[in-house]
């Protein structure tokens, strides 16, 4: 009877333990059962390769290639009447403005006389020096006095000479009583004002040379290296037209500051693009291969790019990747993953590290076209 007793209790404890058991075993298998479920139903991609063409974009002012100041070359007279104005057009030589020219005319003739006594001084000095010299030649003069008759005739001959250069001089001043345009191009300032009495020097006119325009663009010294003189740009007008130039010049030296150097692009004339506007434009590098993925398939978090890659128990891997060039709905991947990659398509911004996929197949991917940016 002892020993039945002691087998009833021995079962009793044992039916104890497994139910025990069997409870605590029970929320770590529904946990394992609910793991095994996926986390997302997705489609995946793999990078194709496209063709892509390399521009880098930057900034900066445009000014005007070279620009002529036009001045006053007389002194001390008025100005009689201006021709041009701001934005006009001019041709090389072109009168811009005139000074009044009675006070140098008068000094014109005045200087006509000069040079006619001069000639009548010469004239008679020039006859005393062969008298005296016949005349010394018959010992009826000194040599001296023969010599002083000499000199007399040189010194008229030089002072007629100095009459000419100044009667030269003032015919330079009366034409300079005219102000001409030393190029053809376009009047980008005017201080040029009826009446005034100008210096030798002041400035009259401001011309951009032949109407040519130049962007000034800055670039970190990292893409500097890439420019080569020749290369196409690409700006773009405050109106959205598309103006085209070419690299000119490249600086020689990089602000210690800012780390960037100057690019100076040469312009096509366009109505669209002013001296002293900030403009933005495209420097076109050639095309290069570039590995890409759809843009939905990136997810940024904490400023950095990730892509999940599906492995083959369809759980996901976060993957930091570097971008590049983008185009249309494309992006390119610089590194972080290879071309035969598995990547979550959309969506992969509801999935963490380690999560169970569910993957259904996509169609092929399109090919864009189209300039690419970086």
């Amino acid at each position: 009877m002892l020993n039945r007793t002691r087998i009833i209790i021995l079962s009793l404890i044992a039916t104890a333990v497994v139910l025990v058991v069997v409870k605590l075993a029970g929320p770590g298998q529904a946990q394992m059962a609910e793991q095994a479920k996926p986390a997302l139903t997705v489609t995946t991609v793999t990078p194709a390769m496209h063709n892509w063409p390399q521009i880098i974009t930057a900034t900066g002012n445009v000014q005007a290639w070279q620009e002529a100041i036009v001045g006053a070359q007389v002194a001390g007279l008025r100005l009689a009447e201006v021709e041009a104005n701001v934005g006009d057009a001019v041709k090389k030589g072109q009168q811009l403005a005139r000074f009044e020219d009675e006070m140098v005319l008068n000094e014109l003739d005045q200087q006509h006389a000069a040079v006619a006594e001069a000639r009548a001084r010469v004239a008679d000095a020039e006859v005393k020096e062969a008298s005296a010299k016949a005349l010394r030649e018959k010992g009826m003069v000194s040599e001296q006095a023969a010599i002083q008759q000499l000199t007399a005739a040189q010194i008229a001959r030089a002072q007629l000479q100095s009459a000419e250069a100044r009667l030269e001089a003032q015919k330079l001043r009366l034409g300079y009583t005219r102000v001409l345009t030393p190029d053809d191009g376009v009047i980008s300032a005017r201080t040029a004002t009826v009446g005034a009495v100008m210096q030798s020097g002041s400035e009259l006119f401001r011309l951009i040379r032949q109407g040519k325009l130049e962007w000034r663009a800055e670039l970190p010294d990292s893409q500097l290296q890439k420019i080569r003189i020749g290369q196409k740009v690409m700006l773009n007008s405050a109106q959205g037209d598309a103006v085209p130039g070419t690299v000119r010049r490249i600086s020689p030296v990089v602000d210690a500051q800012s780390r960037n150097g100057s690019v100076y692009v040469e312009l096509a004339i366009s109505p669209g693009i002013k001296a002293g506007m900030f403009a933005q434009g495209d420097f076109d590098l050639g095309r290069t291969v570039a590995l890409t993925l759809p843009q939905s398939a990136l997810v940024v978090r904490d400023g950095f790019n990730y892509v999940y890659q599906v492995g083959a128990d369809n759980r996901v891997m976060q993957i930091k990747v570097v971008a590049g060039r983008r185009v249309e709905n494309r992006i390119e991947i610089v590194d972080g993953i290879k071309a035969d990659a598995r990547v979550v398509a959309s969506g992969a911004g509801f999935l963490n590290d380690g999560d169970l996929v569910h993957v259904v197949s996509a169609a092929a991917p399109t090919i864009p076209a189209g300039a690419a940016k970086k």
